[in-house]
């Protein structure tokens, strides 16, 4: 009854957090148009009135944000409908049947049934890397994919361990609030770095108006970039102690699930994966800054000592698994 209950809640948090991080996209963007403006007014050298600069931004901003919605809008569709092939782009991903691939296509179906739940979409990265990820914002259009490296290391107890633990992130809507930080709202970050390279680079040389310009837009864009590491905490770590709950839930064997963790362990980087794709994955190598304050994963070593404490499992190797 209580992990019932843990787990509802765990998906009402994420159905909540999606709605949230949707409805603040639009205040990142005109907190960016609001930069940008306001870059656009300092051009004016005869202009030294630091207060105009602000209000001449703000009016026209005012004045762009209905254009701003529409776009906003416009993003959000092309979002929709096209966020599986910017993802499958991105890591390289093609789609496979059970011709393609019968083993895999079978354990996940079965997998599947046992849910009662439908069938995703398959999809193989080429890569010697062992990792996988699930994707789609429904159970209907869910996808999930896995590397070639992961099919050649794992057994067949383990790969359906990964497959049920990709699977529960759909159940868990998990999916849904990733597909939503990464391709919906997390294009954000990308473009406030690039538009702060770019103006620190065109003002080094204007000398103190220069540098007061620069603090306050450093301070603005500071608040929009701010906004969008939101995305890190939303994505709660404890989401993939939920999965690897999740996927012995499924297959009744938790000495699976961690014997094929402690392979992933130390091989999991997929180097061309952008790092807001590398959210979604089952392990993320990527050191966090802060002394792991925006790490999106929690250690391997962890996990595995959640399993073997909650779900009876038994470490495969004498070694311990290396934090990563």
């Amino acid at each position: 009854m209580i992990a019932s209950a843990g787990l509802r809640t765990h998906i009402w948090n994420n159905n909540l957090k999606s709605i949230i991080l949707l409805a603040l996209f639009p205040v990142l963007v005109l907190a960016l148009v609001y930069a940008g403006v306001f870059l656009l007014a300092s051009a004016d050298t005869t202009e030294t009135s630091f207060v105009r600069y602000a209000g001449q931004a703000f009016d026209q901003t005012v004045y762009v944000t209905p254009f701003v919605m529409v776009g906003v809008a416009i993003w959000f569709v092309i979002a929709w409908f096209s966020h599986q092939a910017i993802i499958d782009a991105s890591t390289g991903a093609k789609k496979v049947s059970r011709t393609d691939e019968p083993e895999l296509y079978n354990l996940l179906e079965n997998l599947t049934i046992s849910r009662g739940m439908p069938m995703p979409s398959l999809r193989i990265i080429e890569s010697e890397a062992l990792n996988a990820y699930a994707s789609g914002l429904s159970e209907k259009k869910a996808v999930i994919t896995v590397t070639r490296g992961l099919m050649n290391a794992l057994d067949r107890d383990e790969l359906e361990a990964v497959l049920a633990h990709e699977l529960s992130h759909v159940i868990n809507r998990d999916v849904r609030l990733l597909v939503i930080s990464v391709i919906f709202v997390g294009i954000i970050s990308f473009a406030i770095e690039m538009g702060m390279r770019t103006f620190v680079f065109r003002r080094s040389g204007n000398g103190a108006r220069g540098g007061m310009i620069l603090l306050v837009v450093s301070l603005i864009a500071s608040v929009a970039y701010g906004l969008a590491i939101l995305i890190r905490f939303a994505l709660s770590r404890s989401r993939e102690f939920m999965a690897d709950a999740g996927a012995v839930e499924l297959t009744k064997n938790p000495d699976a699930m961690i014997s094929a963790l402690e392979k992933i362990s130390g091989r999991s980087e997929i180097e061309d994966a952008p790092k807001e794709v590398r959210q979604m994955f089952i392990d993320d190598t990527a050191k966090a800054s802060f002394a792991g304050l925006f790490a999106t994963h929690p250690p391997i070593s962890k996990r595995i000592e959640a399993l073997v404490e909650y779900a009876g499992g038994h470490r495969q190797t004498d070694a311990s698994v290396p934090h990563v």
